[in-house]
């Protein structure tokens, strides 16, 4: 068994609870408040230039040059093309302001950098992983299961459940694998719970967005 399907296992009974999460049923049927979109996007911006970041500090450290050149471009996805993404939605839904960072995108992506500036890449490729594969999974669960008509959140669920994006995962998930046949025990481990640390952490994010969790 790969280690990815080793990895997953662990987490499989949080992914189902991201699944039945408020804010991904009603994102998925349309019926998310705008109000918690709205926080949700603005904190996920915030998020992917940490992430972008995050990634691009793997790539630089990857023994591989086809890694690395692999998490250079997934850094610039992140700033880049699913910036726009967040930049037309917040036209669409009135978010003027990002804000600032608040406590669930502040720890995640606290976890990522850390993890990827102190950590063997190969922890730091799993620490991300989830970011990558969950989305996937969730956008593929609502894009399959879709029958409300014009929701206003398509474009969101048509980025996460489309070809393009399942390019880029398959490519994470197959660097991952690879990395951990090579890696020893102990840094397999790690890289075990370092995944299932950021699969918790994604549904943190969810739920901060759902609840409007801010610093007090």
């Amino acid at each position: 068994m790969k280690w990815t399907e080793q990895a997953w296992k662990k987490i499989d009974e949080k992914y189902s609870a991201i699944l039945d999460m408020p804010f991904v049923q009603e994102l998925g049927n349309g019926t998310l408040p705008k109000n918690k979109f709205q926080f949700y996007m603005a904190q996920d911006s915030l998020y992917l230039e940490h992430f972008g970041r995050a990634l691009a500090l793997i790539g630089a450290k990857s023994h591989d040059i086809g890694d690395a050149l692999a998490y250079l471009r997934f850094a610039e996805g992140a700033i880049v093309v699913e910036n726009a993404l967040h930049e037309s939605y917040f036209q669409d839904f009135g978010v003027t302001d990002k804000g600032k960072i608040q406590p669930a995108c502040h720890h995640y992506t606290h976890f990522l950098k850390s993890t990827a500036a102190f950590e063997p890449v190969e922890v730091a490729m799993a620490a991300t992983l989830p970011c990558f594969w969950i989305y996937k999974k969730v956008g593929d669960h609502i894009y399959k299961g879709q029958q409300t008509v014009n929701n206003p959140y398509q474009r969101w669920i048509d980025t996460y459940g489309g070809e393009e994006f399942s390019d880029s995962v398959q490519r994470a998930i197959m660097i991952c694998d690879l990395a951990a046949e090579r890696a020893t025990p102990v840094t397999r481990a790690r890289m075990t719970e370092a995944f299932i640390h950021a699969s918790h952490l994604e549904y943190h994010f969810w739920d901060a967005a759902y609840t409007g969790r801010t610093w007090n």
